[in-house]
């Protein structure tokens, strides 16, 4: 009897460890049909990130109390029969930029240590009021001013694909959070690739947001211009669910498909000098999606060249703004690369910031009538694989040169005020990113549902 008792507890076990790697709206169905309740899976996520080697290098701060208590809340609601959404009860992680009530927020930096703000972030009350549960907050690249994840201030998260390599950034705690199974999904945050970048060094879908589709109450600034809100997840369906949750829209991914899509491969810039890898990973992906019907076109627009030649003063001269007090009062403080990076925004002129600023936005308009005929622009998510962290630590040079190139394909989203996917191509570290038009989240999460089956 004693024996048989120890074997149901250990096929019990087993059947909640498997928990950690479904999706989020796999996890959502379980909890509707009643066969997972949200305190064990709270407690499996929980005790799963406790006993985890990284479990450091990937979570700044676990909440365990909160995330017991909105469980308990959660399934209290599933037995009534009065769930709040499809993801109520579904445990998640947030990056260390969503101010989280009594609970330290310090964006990956020295200068923020302590700093415990009183109420949450908009984004995380609206997804806390549908009755997700937050099981912590991740760690980052200091202040999110790079895409390569590596932080020597708090700390570097693992990369899944390669242990050698940095996760990818700003959002890295967020991405490895998933990827290691210590979260259903995890929130981050995108200024010119954070989302995206992780995710695809970590097989994952990430969704940039047009700006200003998702608020930025409560999150820690680095460029207001820029600055985006996105998930990074195992599937489409858990991008859409959480647009939605975050307030965004609701979006009906059911009949997707690509028979009538027409895609259009990027040529400037995001075609140019790309790894082996990449490169190959993205001829792959164009040929699958092209046999499940999608038509293939190739696609120019020159004035991006513009665009990328005035990105650093817009982005450098908004970031500078608001941190400059806070850094020029204790420099020391930073990581000299991201010192080095944001100070030559103090030398922008504010006659060229303006001027470029109304430059851009022609861009942005010309490019919208330009790819106007396209269901999407692709391009590969990274033109690199994920650099070396010992590398990246000792030469400085390689530091800079590695973040500007691994920043370079997602840039062009944010600088065309673009929402953006990555899928994963199937190939360890490379994705597939699909740019879709400002405001039409739904439209491209319906194609790129249809694209991840293709690509499967």
């Amino acid at each position: 009897m004693r024996g048989s008792a120890a074997t149901v507890a250990a096929i019990r076990e087993d059947w909640m460890q498997e928990w950690l790697w479904k999706s989020a709206a796999e996890l959502g169905r379980g909890i509707e049909k009643g066969e997972i309740d949200p305190v064990d899976l709270a407690r499996t996520y929980l005790d799963a990130i406790a006993a985890h080697p990284m479990r450091d290098r990937i979570y700044a701060r676990v909440t365990e109390d909160r995330a017991l208590a909105e469980a308990r809340a959660a399934s209290a609601r599933a037995k009534a029969g009065h769930r709040l959404s499809p993801l109520d009860g579904v445990p998640i992680s947030w990056k260390d930029l969503f101010d989280t009530a009594g609970v330290a927020t310090e964006a990956g930096t020295a200068y923020l240590k302590g700093r415990t703000p009183g109420r949450d972030a908009e984004v995380l009350r609206r997804a806390t009021g549908k009755g997700l549960v937050c099981l912590g907050k991740t760690h980052m690249t200091e202040i999110a001013f790079s895409g390569l994840g590596y932080n020597p201030i708090t700390a570097t998260p693992p990369n899944k694909v390669d242990p050698a390599a940095v996760p990818g950034g700003s959002s890295s705690g967020a991405a490895a959070s998933v990827a290691f199974g210590l979260a259903a999904a995890g929130i981050g945050s995108d200024t010119g690739g954070s989302v995206r970048v992780p995710s695809g060094w970590n097989d994952l879908v990430g969704l940039k947001t047009t700006h200003g589709g998702l608020s930025l109450e409560g999150v820690v600034p680095l460029c207001k211009t820029f600055d985006t809100v996105g998930p990074l997840c195992r599937t489409v369906e858990d991008a859409a669910l959480l647009w939605d949750v975050l307030g965004g829209d609701a979006v009906d991914l059911g009949g997707a498909d690509l028979s009538r899509a027409r895609l259009a491969v990027l040529d400037t810039i995001g075609t140019e000098d790309l790894g082996d890898e990449p490169r190959a990973a993205f001829r792959s992906a164009v040929a699958r999606l092209n046999d499940a019907g999608a038509e293939i076109v190739h696609f120019k627009f020159d004035p991006l060249r513009e665009a990328f030649a005035m990105a650093g003063g817009l982005f450098t001269a908004d970031a500078y703004a608001y941190w400059r007090e806070t850094i020029e009062a204790r420099p020391k403080l930073m990581f000299h690369q991201i010192l080095k990076r944001i100070r030559p925004g103090g030398e922008v002129l504010a006659a060229d910031y303006i001027a470029n600023w109304a430059r851009l936005d022609e861009i942005r308009a010309e490019y919208a009538t330009a790819a106007a005929g396209f269901d999407a622009v692709i391009l590969p998510t990274a033109p690199l694989m994920a650099p070396i962290v010992e590398r990246l630590a000792t030469d400085d040079e390689y530091f800079v040169s590695s973040n500007l190139k691994t920043l370079r394909n997602t840039r062009v989203a944010n600088l065309l005020g673009l929402c953006s996917m990555t899928v994963p191509t199937g190939v360890p570290g490379c994705g597939i990113m699909f740019n879709g038009q400002a405001g039409e989240e739904g439209r491209l999460l319906r194609l790129a549902s249809a694209a991840e089956r293709a690509l499967a």
